[in-house]
């Protein structure tokens, strides 16, 4: 396991652990880097958006578990932290993502981008799919 970010890693067991909330997962025996885990702030059982720590939710509202039983992130919390950067694969998955979003999902992600992005351009297709 290793602390990553600004392009460079650390031993988990360095300060950056502390700094840094991105961990890279690999296997012992092959060296193949297979998890990548974002940690987040958090408050027992709330989530705390590390961009915008008045947005809080708990666990049981931003996990979902897939059909094969993978737990994931809702794609709203997902599409709320690609925004950020707003690549093509960040535009694609919101493209991607977006008719799948139901009309609370879509108000829940325009305010949040709002307050966390303001003026973003996702802004207008969430409320236009309203």
């Amino acid at each position: 396991m290793e602390v990553v970010g600004s392009g460079r890693r650390w031993p988990l067991e360095s300060m950056a652990f502390h700094v840094m909330t991105q961990t890279w997962f690999r296997e012992r025996e092959t060296g193949v880097y297979r998890l990548d885990i974002f940690r987040e702030p958090h408050d027992g059982n709330m989530w705390i958006c590390r961009r915008e720590q008045s947005i809080r939710l708990p666990y049981d509202q931003i996990i979902v578990t897939s059909r094969d039983g993978v737990p994931c992130l809702v794609p709203e919390i997902v599409l709320l932290f690609k925004a950020k950067h707003s690549r093509p694969k960040d535009q694609a998955d919101f493209v991607a993502a977006l008719p799948l979003l139901n009309p609370a999902r879509r108000a829940w992600l325009a305010a949040k981008l709002a307050r966390v992005h303001p003026g973003h351009p996702w802004i207008s297709e969430l409320t236009e799919q309203a």
